[in-house]
């Protein structure tokens, strides 16, 4: 197919349109195998495959970007599969070797370059996952397992400041748990409580501790970011909190651009203080899907607390500094971008 035009992405949504390929490599006997690039197409699955039942299934997000002088990079590859690793590890599935997860996202992307959309605000979106496929009545650890990567195009899924909910009923992760891990059940287990939110007119809810329900952790799936006097403060992750490759991209760049950070737990009576008070300037989550997402209301206990948000804002100073490393406006010094070169064919 020809390169996405501008009209086409205006449209695109998150992989609601596949690219032409897909990889997929087998795990038995302890050993990866038959790994390949085939055209993309539903792949079958044993009824009985453990994974569909007892949801032993990792994934992670990445993305690629049309760099400006025409060139095609993913972002942070290795670090994706670091944290790849730390979740199959946490739900018992074997690694996928460092050399083998890179060689499946780039040959990917570069067989389907055609596919990268160009910016300023699309990316190619990426999908690896591992799924146990073993065939069994029963519950038990799979010793078989997929390893599978698709893409598309893609754009921001939040492209207005948000409207957000403290939760204080429902939990995404406690102590113990596997919030740290990319993991498809706690996707599942928080589709419910959204749902209640978004039906109360909010866009995402703001997950707090399982214990008190009185410190953030998360928004959605994104990690939280807030200004605080001046600084930019996160909630330290844990075990439940996912440790985001946004998250730590963007604490970076608010390093090189001289502000201070700060990484320690936010109470929610923090925010309803500090907002008010002026000393809780800017709320934001971050993440591969969201990249920089701006909150303008956070409602705790039926109190809608707003914040501003304009241009001159230093959330958005964030973004633009990120988004120029992703599509090559500035030198990439952190070595965070992995070209890949055009002859997958």
């Amino acid at each position: 197919m020809p390169r996405l035009e501008a009209d086409a992405v205006a449209s695109l949504k998150l992989i609601n349109v596949p690219s032409d390929h897909m990889f997929i490599a087998e795990y038995s006997h302890g050993e990866w195998r038959k790994a390949r690039i085939q055209a993309y197409r539903p792949v079958p699955f044993s009824p009985l495959a453990l994974g569909l039942h007892y949801a032993q299934i990792v994934f992670e997000g990445m993305k690629a970007y049309h760099m400006q002088d025409g060139r095609v990079g993913v972002f942070r590859t290795p670090r994706h599969q670091e944290r790849f690793t730390i979740s199959l590890e946490r739900m018992l599935m074997p690694p996928v070797p460092a050399e083998l997860f890179a060689e499946a996202i780039h040959t990917l992307v570069d067989v389907d370059r055609q596919w990268v959309p160009p910016g300023p605000d699309a990316s190619y979106y990426i999908r690896p996952f591992v799924i146990a496929t073993e065939e069994r009545m029963g519950l038990k650890a799979a010793d078989e397992f997929s390893f599978m990567v698709v893409g598309g195009p893609f754009k921001p899924v939040y492209t207005r400041p948000l409207r957000v909910k403290v939760e204080r009923e429902f939990t995404r992760a406690a102590p113990g748990g596997t919030g740290y891990a990319k993991c498809a059940g706690n996707y599942a287990a928080a589709m419910y409580p959204t749902k209640l939110a978004q039906d109360a007119g909010f866009d995402q809810v703001i997950w707090t501790d399982a214990k008190q329900h009185d410190h953030v952790e998360e928004s959605g799936t994104m990690n939280l970011m807030f200004f605080i006097d001046g600084a930019l403060v996160t909630p330290p992750t844990g075990d439940t909190i996912l440790k985001g490759v946004t998250r730590e991209s963007v604490i970076q760049i608010a390093r090189d651009l001289g502000y201070d950070v700060i990484e320690r737990p936010i109470s929610v009576e923090e925010l309803t203080e500090g907002i008010p008070s002026g000393r809780v300037t800017e709320a934001f989550g971050v993440g591969t899907a969201a990249s920089v997402a701006p909150i303008a209301t956070i409602s705790v206990d039926g109190t809608d607390y707003q914040l501003r948000v304009d241009d001159d804002c230093r959330m958005f100073a964030l973004k633009n500094r990120l988004n120029d490393i992703r599509f090559g406006r500035v030198e990439d010094v952190h070595g965070w971008m992995t070209i890949v070169d055009g002859t997958a064919r």
